[in-house]
């Protein structure tokens, strides 16, 4: 699982090295207390209920201007691509209409504690905004809140807006109307307008132009430098990327996501001993820092390839060996560690690795070409001549590529995303989790050793992240995602009888998508595809667009084998 990711945003992004040199812009400095985390918002565009075309552009921005100040005041939230990200797993447009119904369900497969939507309404000089929380658990729809003013006021009105919403739903929230202002950064609304079109813009020129002016008018805002800095990294304009990353504050949120793609963009540019020097840096910070945070194998693979690429072979197995450990289900790692292998002239590895990475994706045609060339090499032409066999079968018309030794060193499989929303939830849950010995849990302590459980998990500490799900059943035997979790160690354990037991206690509690698709894993590692078959058919009848759900159905369906990696 990759939604939930240790590591660090406070003490970390002080410890981290500068991505370039350049000028860093100057900070915008917090004056409010330190504020106790009041749960996990999840922020959904707000509805336009006008028709003027000029404020087309309101909607995502109110839901950006939510995000920013939420997190400016202390709070937990997810960003715009952490969200849009796992609506894609649903095979669902970000900008979709979702009835309250169908965000509730997919704040509860978050682990998300609030859902905060809302709607605004222009007559040309005026505007009104409301806004509302929808509390997942237990579920309740809060009272709305609204404010009018004039059209211009809208950085004033949502503070406003914000404040009123959450001081309304929380009687000990600590901040004024006047210090909660204060906490939030100063904006211009023609820069943001240009921000947020430019986050908009589907090409790549309006995109550009558009961030550029934002800057140009908030020299001091890292929002548009960083957007500036991925737009020209998405299109491998690595030397200007740079630039714009390097602009980028060590306190800011984004900080960290600027640091991996500047070393993403060593390796591009060829300058494996720098992005060494990035990659080990943010992965000795992730595991030395002051919450206990693990590895991060995006971090880990991509110090392997600079580190292979530097000639320390050894260091780079290693890394993928411990990658691998941490994200067992990944392909990329087993690749990457076959194609290491064959470069280092261990044919019988480099066949184990690859066979590895085609049995967790069986229709990749580079790995399958990957296995037949090491076989090949270790002499083993019999098998290399069945597995060229099976390739024509179960590719049906897509030809292998050639692999030859002058290719095989672009070959490596570069990460190119991290999960920042997650990272950010982990560093603050680890910050208030209660140690991992205690038996059990307050009610209001639930949350954060659920997050701490799935923390755990993803690092690879299955009997940490077991004490952390059994904490939270102590208090609550029902928990739907203590249930799931553990259901997920006793599968990486093996355990698949007891993983079944869990998951179908999780469905009990609360019907998902996501478990009824874990179950239907758990079925086909037991070799009981009937079973897992109308797992899956269930869950897409929940989440008709279920990527991960419609993939596994389609491996089933067409009898391809390793259909429960």
């Amino acid at each position: 699982g990759k939604l939930f990711r240790a590591a660090c945003v406070t003490a970390l992004l002080g410890l981290l090295p500068r991505p370039a040199p350049a000028q860093a812009a100057p900070e915008h400095k917090n004056t409010a207390p330190a504020l106790a985390q009041r749960g996990v918002f999840l922020v959904f565009p707000f509805e336009y209920t006008g028709a003027e075309p000029r404020l087309d552009w309101f909607g995502a921005g109110l839901e950006e201007l939510t995000i920013q100040r939420l997190s400016a005041a202390g709070q937990q939230v997810f960003t715009h691509e952490g969200r849009s990200a796992e609506l894609d797993r649903y095979g669902l447009p970000p900008s979709a209409k979702f009835s309250r119904a169908s965000m509730l369900r997919i704040a509860e497969d978050l682990d998300a504690d609030y859902v905060l939507f809302g709607s605004f309404s222009s007559d040309g000089t005026g505007l009104t905004v409301e806004a509302r929380l929808l509390r997942v658990t237990p579920a309740a729809l809060l009272p709305p809140v609204r404010e009018t003013g004039p059209l211009d006021s809208l950085m004033d009105l949502h503070t406003r807006v914000l404040w009123r919403l959450l001081s309304s739903n929380d009687p000990a929230f600590p901040l004024n109307l006047g210090e909660f202002t204060r906490v939030q950064r100063p904006l211009r609304l023609d820069a943001f307008e240009h921000y947020v079109r430019g986050r908009l813009a589907i090409d790549d020129e309006p995109r550009l132009r558009e961030l550029r002016e934002a800057v140009r008018l908030e020299p001091d805002w890292p929002e548009p430098a960083f957007a500036l800095g991925q737009a020209l990294f998405t299109r491998r304009d690595c030397s200007t990327a740079i630039t714009w990353f390097g602009r980028v504050p060590k306190s800011h949120d984004r900080y960290i996501e600027a640091v991996f793609s500047t070393g993403v963009c060593r390796l591009w540019l060829n300058q494996p001993d720098r992005a060494e020097e990035i990659f080990a840096a943010l992965q000795e910070t992730l595991k030395n820092n002051s919450a206990g945070a693990g590895d991060l194998p995006e971090v880990l693979n991509n110090l392997a390839i600079a580190r292979e690429r530097n000639g320390k072979t050894a260091a780079a197995q290693a890394d993928l060996r411990h990658a691998l450990e941490l994200d067992p289900d990944e392909n990329d790692y087993p690749f990457n560690l076959g194609l290491l292998s064959l470069r280092a002239n261990d044919a019988a590895g480099a066949a184990a690795h690859a066979r590895e990475a085609v049995q967790r994706q069986p229709d990749d045609p580079e790995a399958r070409a990957l296995l037949i060339l090491a076989l090949e090499r270790a002499a083993l032409k019999s098998e290399a001549d069945a597995e060229r066999a099976a390739a024509a079968d179960i590719l049906g018309g897509v030809s292998l590529p050639v692999l030859r030794a002058e290719n095989l060193p672009r070959l490596d499989r570069v990460k190119t995303e991290l999960d920042v929303t997650s990272l950010r939830q982990e560093i603050e849950t680890a910050e208030v989790t209660a140690p991992a010995s205690s038996a059990s849990a307050p009610a209001n302590g639930l949350a954060a050793h659920l997050k701490a459980g799935r923390q755990q998990l993803s690092a690879g500490h299955l009997p940490e992240a077991e004490r952390e799900f059994r904490a939270v059943l102590a208090a609550d035997a029902h928990d739907p995602g203590a249930h799931r979790g553990l259901g997920e160690v006793y599968r990486r354990q093996n355990r698949l009888d007891d993983a079944a037991a869990e998951l179908r206690a999780s469905l009990e509690a609360r019907d998902s998508a996501v478990a009824r698709t874990a179950l239907a894993r758990v079925y086909l590692d037991q070799k009981k595809q009937e079973l897992a078959r109308h797992e899956l058919e269930r869950a897409l009848e929940l989440a008709p667009n279920y990527t991960e759900a419609k993939q596994l159905l389609q491996h089933l369906e067409t009898g391809k084998p390793g259909a429960g990696q």
